[in-house]
């Protein structure tokens, strides 16, 4: 028998709890491979609707569905031990109102077996936070530059450069902590206004594109990987995953064209 604990999967209520303690870890993942190396370093895993862009080659994030989420969820689940998974509702699956919301977060739990949900807006979605966390749906909230009012917005646009704006963001901050959101996502927002949402609200910050004192960050991981074309200024390569895979795919293809691949050992003899 292991004399090793198992390995025990972060709860919402634990990750509330760090709040203002060691900066939180997280990054997306779409896939089971993915999930299962990331896992043992992150705190937080989102099965972010970004996947329409860095997966389907969407220009938005718009064109994403529910059954993209449904499936793309359970993978990561099924890959990861550890980390919370969160999982994004996609646009159009919960603006309609508080019962929509429900319907579409339930659907999303139930079939994924992730721990919680994350949409987008501030004071106009509070109710509907607020209707879900009373039903049993944990909800982190996404204030800020949010991509799917990309056309409201006129493109990905940084926010809080001006300072005038500021009281916007601070209240959906503030409305979305009042209404029950265990987290928010901080992103693409000027850096004094990330430190001062950080300081404001009860829960745990995640930023991108948004200051290094906020409680946690986050990045898309093909983004610090190398493995996507262009990123944001806030994008920090981590790894040239990409010049690798490159010349991998090379290596590959001589070697099948010169039929050293396969080699004997990699075959099958007769009986």
């Amino acid at each position: 028998m292991s004399s090793q604990s198992p390995v025990r999967r972060i709860t919402v209520p634990a990750f509330r709890a760090r709040k203002g303690g060691e900066p939180i870890v997280a990054l997306t993942a779409y896939d089971v491979a993915t999930a299962r190396l990331a896992d043992p370093h992150v705190d937080l895993l989102l099965v972010g609707d970004s996947l329409g862009m860095v997966v389907y080659g969407m220009d938005t994030t718009l064109g994403v569905t529910l059954d993209m989420m449904a499936a793309h969820g359970a993978a990561v689940v099924r890959g990861s031990r550890r980390a919370l998974v969160v999982i994004d509702m996609p646009f159009g699956s919960y603006e309609q109102g508080p019962a929509q919301a429900f319907a579409s977060a339930s659907r999303l739990l139930a079939q994924t077996g992730a721990q919680a949900v994350k949409l987008e807006g501030g004071v106009a979605m509070a109710e509907t936070i607020a209707f879900l966390v009373r039903r049993g749906i944990p909800v982190c909230a996404h204030v800020g530059l949010t991509p799917q009012a990309v056309n409201v917005l006129g493109g990905f646009r940084v926010q809080g450069r001006d300072r005038s704006g500021w009281p916007i963001i601070e209240a959906d901050a503030r409305a979305v902590a009042e209404a029950g959101a265990f987290a928010v996502v901080v992103e693409g927002v000027a850096e004094p206004l990330a430190r001062r949402l950080t300081e404001i609200v009860s829960i745990p910050t995640i930023g991108i594109g948004a200051s290094a004192q906020c409680d946690g960050q986050i990045l898309v991981t093909e983004d610090m990987l190398g493995l996507t074309e262009h990123v944001p200024s806030f994008v920090r390569r981590f790894a040239d995953a990409g010049s690798r895979f490159d010349g991998a795919f090379a290596a590959y293809a001589a070697a099948v064209r010169d039929r050293s691949f396969p080699a004997l050992e990699e075959t099958y003899a007769a009986r």
